[in-house]
């Protein structure tokens, strides 16, 4: 198994170790922010990293693999959602954000489906889709750290440092979902070809 996939599975194992941590009960904080929130932030943050680095060494090396092209797109979902739950569970994220986003990826992943089954055209990823995957990794990491939820400036009176974190993480967040939405509108609007009967 070469490095890229190597990174993909750790990627895969590190979601159950992230989700775990919050059974340990770990007190204290850094800076108001939970000691648990900080270490599954590292997590998130480290998965992220081999994210972007398989896919790099894999061109760079040659080293594409079926596996690859299978595991890659599928641990990053893994990876995405389990921390939007995590979120939902912690009253930090409306659930509406992570349901949208499950909705778009069973929307792409039908897509791909009927892609492969009709001759294996495949749509590049649009700047909707690199705008929805920056925006959300960025949003998730300040939404583990931000005291409050998602949208909170708006009427909870926040002020300071924390005014700002929620400002900027909810705005990332609304970012990715409209993104998403996009991107996942322009798979379909691509692909509508895939979509007529043979005769």
């Amino acid at each position: 198994m070469n490095l890229p996939n190597k990174l993909t599975i750790l990627r895969i194992i590190l979601v159950p170790i992230m989700v775990v941590i919050p059974m340990f009960n770990i007190q204290g904080d850094l800076l108001g922010v939970p000691i648990t929130n900080i270490i599954i932030d590292i997590i998130f943050i480290i998965a992220s990293i081999t994210d972007k680095l398989d896919g790099y060494i894999a061109r760079k090396r040659n080293q594409i693999t079926t596996f690859g092209k299978f595991a890659d797109p599928l641990a990053d979902k893994i990876l995405v959602l389990a921390a939007m739950m995590m979120l939902v569970e912690m009253d930090k994220l409306p659930a509406w954000i992570p349901i949208v986003v499950i909705a778009r990826e069973f929307i792409v992943s039908g897509y791909r489906l009927i892609a492969v089954e009709k001759g294996g055209k495949v749509i590049a990823a649009s700047v909707w889709g690199k705008l929805k995957t920056a925006t959300q990794m960025v949003a998730i990491i300040l939404a583990f750290v931000d005291s409050n939820a998602y949208g909170a400036f708006i009427n909870q009176g926040i002020t300071g440092f924390n005014l700002i974190l929620n400002i900027i993480t909810t705005i990332l967040m609304t970012i990715s979902i409209i993104a998403a939405i996009f991107s996942g509108y322009d798979y379909l609007k691509n692909g509508k070809e895939l979509f007529k009967e043979q005769k």
